[in-house]
């Protein structure tokens, strides 16, 4: 396998899926906390963070060193990569206005407590696209996870519940956790992903360098 075989493009794309997980993952973090009504724990707060923080410092890592790697590829073709790219921002644009139009509605009925789940259930339905469209079979069980937990919340969980007399929003912590906890182990893997792809590249430059002298 060539250097070539591997483009820039394809480690920096896998190094913006783990940016994606490490920041969403923490923001739905912080709605576990948030739903925990006061109880917000140092230590939840702080690790939640440095979750965050280690996911993106190897999404860095990716991007830095797939420097050495070529754009062959992406050059030679270029229009699939902008398709790809066009279908990205339809896909997120359409999460985007899903995710406000539940808003609304949650609102306006006075369902403010469906929108968590509702909305983590519109997040899981958009990778099962970029799955297809990026080719990382990891996004369909992400993605089927994230439906399984807002809908077993929904089904099965109280929406609130009281414990030494605080009142704790149960959807929001079980939903917001849940969710953390599936982006970023997904964003492990696709960050496992991303350097095992750098390795094959280097491997492919150090045959092809072989090859030369012989």
């Amino acid at each position: 396998m060539s250097q070539t075989t591997i483009p820039r493009a394809a480690v920096r794309g896998t190094a913006s899926g783990v940016i994606f997980m490490a920041f969403f993952g923490t923001l739905w973090a912080g709605i576990g906390i948030r739903g925990m009504q006061g109880w917000e724990f140092p230590v939840l707060i702080t690790l939640s963070l440095l979750i965050g923080v280690i996911l993106f410092i190897g999404a860095i890592v990716l991007i830095k060193n797939s420097r050495q790697l070529t754009n062959e590829v992406i050059k030679k073709d270029g229009d699939r990569w902008r398709k790809k790219n066009r279908w990205f921002g339809i896909i997120f644009s359409l999460e985007g206005l899903f995710i406000a139009i539940a808003a609304y509605i949650c609102v306006s009925t006075n369902h403010l407590n469906l929108f968590v789940p509702i909305m983590a259930f519109i997040v899981g339905a958009h990778f099962f696209p970029l799955a297809s469209l990026f080719q990382v079979p990891i996004y369909y069980i992400t993605g089927t996870l994230l439906c399984l937990l807002a809908t077993i919340v929904i089904l099965t969980f109280p929406v609130k519940i009281i414990i030494n007399d605080h009142q704790v929003m149960a959807w929001w912590v079980s939903v917001g956790f849940g969710s953390a906890l599936i982006l970023w182990g997904s964003g492990v893997i696709v960050c496992l992903r991303g350097f095992r792809l750098l390795s094959m590249a280097r491997n492919g430059a150090k045959n092809n360098k072989v090859s030369t002298r012989l």
